[in-house]
């Protein structure tokens, strides 16, 4: 669920509030009544769920070669 971040324009308390996309936004302040607005979000942190992340999208195309040499600087030293 996201995460919004509001601010009273009446006096200027400014709080989080976790709520679903599809509801309403908040239009009373819980300090004094008065009217909200909605900031521009922070952003998020980024979250890599899953094994072979690496594996499958930035793992370089010159590692995928099985040869006896060890010249790939990108490859990890076995």
């Amino acid at each position: 669920m996201p995460t919004y971040d509001y601010e009273c324009k009446k006096c200027g308390h400014e709080f989080e509030a976790q709520q679903k996309m599809s509801d309403k936004l908040l239009d009373k302040c819980p300090k004094c009544s008065g009217s909200l607005r909605r900031l521009i979000g922070k952003g998020s942190g980024i979250i890599f769920k899953g094994s072979g992340f690496y594996e499958t999208d930035y793992k370089r195309k010159s590692c995928e070669k099985k040869d006896s040499s060890d010249n790939c600087k990108g490859c990890p030293k076995k």
